[in-house]
């Protein structure tokens, strides 16, 4: 198949009551292991890069490792740029063939957030390309981004409405108790939030920070209209811990296609787990 702008995706979703699943892949083997996991569930999935991700990897290297990707794949695939800053880069990867790309201008004032985010939109669909925008603040570490939780800022649910209408855009990140990385304690979802940014707006809605989230929270945000769930430190964390205790109980070892071999198998058990999560609700 092709790689797929994540617009049709997520208003699939939308319509039949489930989420498709965004997760943060690093380097080939996580690629690798979501699309497998993806293939053998026969389930749309969302490859999301962030701006570390896109500079280790670099544009070109990580582009065509997503065509290779979407080539042998018989499920859609699409590739997104995760909480991007920077426009200029976005409009690089867009001309390189990335189909969804989040510009995150949530730092800035009301105005400027719509502004900046306005001129990605018009760019955008110019290459079909499907733009995600985010509302209000999450705590938490992405990348270089550090938002402490004294700037943390929940999405206004009239505000949303207004910014989904002038910015154009085509799925909007909510900020409702979620954050970024693993939680303290249980985290506190306003479902009545939630609930209302959903009657307010008419484009999917994205929760980030989705990892260590019970998933009986993750199934409730589902069924009050989120449709993209994205998923990062826990795929990180089975990757790193996998390998580490391979490199401590064999400490000889020097070939990573043998280490690398359990890392990806822990993996893919956790992605398939958070796919048949996300796809748990669809009344397809």
């Amino acid at each position: 198949m092709f790689i797929v702008s994540s617009k049709n995706l997520l208003e699939d979703a939308r319509k039949k009551g489930y989420a498709v699943p965004a997760f943060n892949i690093h380097n080939l083997e996580t690629v690798q292991v979501v699309v497998e996991a993806a293939n053998e569930l026969n389930s749309p999935v969302i490859l999301a890069a962030t701006p570390g991700t896109v500079g280790y990897a670099g544009e070109d290297y990580l582009m065509n490792i997503m065509q290779a990707a979407a080539k042998i794949s018989h499920v859609p695939i699409a590739y997104h740029l995760d909480h991007h800053e920077d426009v200029e880069a976005i409009k690089r990867s867009i001309k390189l063939g990335a189909k969804a790309v989040m510009i995150d201008a949530s730092a800035l004032p009301y105005e400027e957030n719509i502004k900046k985010v306005k001129s990605v939109v018009d760019f955008a669909k110019k290459y079909d390309v499907s733009v995600e925008a985010e509302l209000g603040k999450l705590v938490g570490v992405e990348d270089d981004l550090v938002v402490e939780e004294s700037e943390s800022q929940l999405t206004d649910p009239e505000l949303a409405n207004d910014f989904v209408k002038r910015t154009g855009i085509d799925s909007l990140a909510v900020a409702i108790g979620t954050a970024h990385g693993l939680y303290k304690s249980e985290p506190k979802i306003d479902f009545d939030r939630l609930e209302k940014i959903e009657a307010k707006v008419d484009v999917p809605l994205v929760l980030h920070g989705a990892s260590d989230v019970p998933d009986q929270t993750v199934k409730r945000c589902i069924e009050l209209g989120i449709c993209k769930v994205n998923i990062a430190t826990e795929l990180k964390i089975a990757y790193s811990d996998e390998l580490k205790r391979y490199l401590k109980e064999n400490p000889s070892a020097n070939d990573p296609r043998k280490y690398m071999f359990d890392a990806k198998a822990t993996m893919k058990d956790l992605v398939k787990k958070k796919i048949l999560l996300c796809n748990s609700n669809d009344k397809a």
